[in-house]
């Protein structure tokens, strides 16, 4: 199996500081060890970020709109917001740091003057929030940059989903459809994985993936089995931070856990067949049956299958071959519950 491409999502996980992402960043370029087999495995591909034109993002009542709880930083929702907003310079940064950290940057933006970010950098792909995937102005504005495209459905049904497609291979057919439910944190009887069943089915030109808000890593590891071969998941430095993402995401271990499994499961794929590895060799010589006598048997004697059992080590004649050994005559004598190899026969 192909590596699954996997995105740590930053999101707004820093806090407002480029020093939190950067923080991130690091813990994602880190190396990724199966202790177990002592293997060195493929770490994750990229890290994500969102950019927010705040001048096109909510309604004067819902910006001044009082946010007074623990995870705010701000007195209004719009303070809120623009506290937690960084600039295209600081995107910028943060793009680098990733590229010298041999790391992917995907860019979420979410309206057509967050496209500035493109004056000074390209990301890798673009994502479009699954709010965004009904602003046919905005995907069509980020389809014209011929950048790859991967959209999130957690909001869209069908026929939605239909149509931002029909506007973005206007451009070109660089797309990556995400599974997602957008319930935060997603309740498992809410997940349906077989919807990427559905969407490898009608959508077989694009690559399908999840888009994860699950507490955990199991239902991203299952979306691996079922064929996604794109994973997005939060990330964060501490689940008990300040920050209304932070408590549904992965902290250090998790994420090391999470991308671990991921590997070790790509590994586990194989193919369509019954494959018996040679690694199993030690154990079925050790452990299989082989035929044996179930009596003290002597000199010349005839073998008859009532003079038979099966007994372990697994390197002698199987049951369904017992013809070789019934009818034929001991060269020299057998104990009791020893196995008979051909060599034993005259």
């Amino acid at each position: 199996m192909e590596n699954v491409y996997i995105i740590g999502e930053i999101g707004q996980n820093h806090n407002g500081s480029v020093d939190i992402a950067k923080l991130l960043i690091d813990v994602v370029s880190r190396p990724v060890v199966d202790e177990l087999f002592d293997n060195n495995l493929k770490g994750m591909n990229a890290v994500k970020m969102t950019k927010r034109d705040l001048d096109h993002e909510l309604s004067v009542t819902q910006m001044s709109k009082l946010y007074d709880n623990k995870h705010s930083f701000g007195k209004t929702y719009g303070e809120h917001r623009r506290f937690l907003e960084l600039s295209d310079e600081e995107h910028f940064e943060c793009y680098n740091y990733a590229k010298n950290n041999g790391l992917d940057f995907v860019e979420t933006l979410c309206a057509i003057g967050c496209l500035s970010i493109l004056k000074l950098f390209t990301p890798d792909r673009l994502k479009v929030a699954s709010r965004d995937v009904t602003n046919l102005p905005l995907l069509e504005a980020l389809a014209e940059t011929k950048i790859p495209i991967i959209i999130s459905t957690g909001m869209a049904g069908k026929r939605e989903l239909d149509d931002a497609i029909e506007v973005v291979t206007k451009y070109h057919n660089n797309l990556s459809i995400l599974h997602c439910v957008s319930e935060y944190p997603t309740k498992y009887s809410n997940v349906n994985l077989k919807t990427i069943d559905f969407l490898k089915r009608n959508y077989k030109e694009f690559a399908i993936g999840y888009s994860d808000h699950t507490i955990g890593i199991a239902t991203p590891i299952a979306a691996v089995a079922k064929g996604a071969k794109l994973i997005e998941k939060h990330i964060t430095l501490d689940r008990q931070m300040k920050g209304t993402d932070q408590a549904g995401s992965l902290a250090v271990d998790g994420i090391n856990r999470m991308v671990r499994d991921i590997r070790n499961l790509e590994m586990s794929i194989g193919v369509e067949d019954i494959i018996v590895p040679d690694s199993v060799n030690s154990a079925k010589k050790k452990l299989e049956r082989s035929l044996a006598t179930i009596r003290d048997m002597n000199e010349g004697d005839i073998i008859k299958e009532e003079d038979l059992h099966l007994l372990s080590p697994g390197d002698g004649i199987k049951w369904v071959d017992r013809s070789l050994l019934i009818g034929k005559r001991l060269k020299k004598g057998i104990r009791k519950d020893e196995i008979i190899y051909l060599s034993n026969l005259k």
